[in-house]
């Protein structure tokens, strides 16, 4: 039995129900036919008005072995893979209209004395200088111990120089913290490219502060560094690698800057809008011994538009 209907009291023996009126049983269909004739109007109109399409399915693509859904609103990537080449050295360019990418290395002590003079003569436009990194055991801020060495002579030999801070921020208030650091320390420097965020897990077992860190309050210490950042008067920037970017960090709330994207191949597949790309970290360049990563910056103001579809 449906518990929300009351049953009709039984009638008393003998007696007869008394007639319902007619007069109201009139009124009542007459009213129901008017409101299913103005819904099903209501209706036709809609379905002209939408020239009878039916709202799009939800956008998805495939990474590994997960379905993901397009976050809705988020810049997509619109590089023409036609435009990517790999030439001998596994150096990767990107060329629209007549023109190119800009080329560029990080680097940080790892790298050991380089010759900035050398590397600029060997095709690079750029360097991103690692300034320093929180201690994943400790928390304490630290300078690079090549920085200052690296940083003169990349502005000594004529690049472009931006730098990037390896967080190990646990809080947004660390976020900030670094931030402040990264301020301080570049106070008697000029530069033109971005102040980088760079926060990567530790391997686990190795005691790090980080572990388990969740993808919300990792979305707000980038938010607090990079606002920071940009109040002092620089531009900003967000690394990470696809797995970051498409299941840790919030995008939506970190488009407003530049990506940096680290995805080793030829031709980036990441779904999503980014301007820097490092697409190896085992390249190689004049004046550095060893391996070295290699990136280019895509942004518009090296390059036009890719037009919308």
């Amino acid at each position: 039995m449906d518990q929300n209907k009351i049953p009709e009291a039984p009638r008393p023996p003998g007696r007869r129900a008394a007639p319902r009126s007619s007069g109201w049983g009139k009124r009542l269909a007459l009213v129901c036919g008017l409101t299913a004739l103005a819904l099903g109007g209501g209706a036709m109109l809609l379905t002209l008005f939408l020239g009878g399409k039916q709202p799009p399915p939800p956008v998805t693509f495939s990474y590994r072995d997960q379905i993901l859904t397009a976050i809705d609103g988020l810049a997509v990537n619109r590089y023409g893979t036609e435009g990517f080449s790999t030439d001998p050295l596994g150096r990767v360019s990107y060329e629209r209209d007549g023109l190119l990418a800009k080329a560029g290395i990080d680097v940080s002590f790892y790298q050991g004395e380089i010759d900035w003079q050398a590397v600029a003569a060997d095709g690079v436009d750029f360097a991103l200088i690692r300034l320093g990194y929180r201690g994943y055991t400790e928390g304490g801020l630290f300078l690079d111990s090549s920085y200052e060495a690296n940083i003169q002579g990349a502005l000594e030999a004529g690049l472009e120089v931006g730098v990037y801070f390896f967080s190990q921020a646990i809080t947004p208030q660390e976020g900030m913290e670094e931030a402040q650091f990264v301020l301080d320390a570049l106070a008697d420097y000029d530069i033109t490219y971005p102040v980088v965020f760079d926060w990567e897990p530790i391997t686990p077992g190795n005691g790090a502060r980080t572990d388990g860190l969740d993808g919300q309050t990792l979305t707000q210490c980038a938010v607090s560094f990079c606002r920071t950042i940009q109040e002092g008067g620089y531009q900003p920037m967000v690394y990470f690698n696809q797995d970051q970017g498409y299941l840790t960090y919030d995008l939506t709330q970190l488009d407003q800057w530049p990506f940096w994207l680290a995805e080793y191949d030829q031709i980036p597949g990441f779904y999503y809008h980014f301007d820097f790309w490092q697409y190896t970290h085992t390249g190689t360049v004049a004046g550095i011994q060893g391996e070295v990563d290699w990136n280019l910056d895509l942004r518009p103001t090296a390059l036009p538009e890719e037009p919308e579809e």
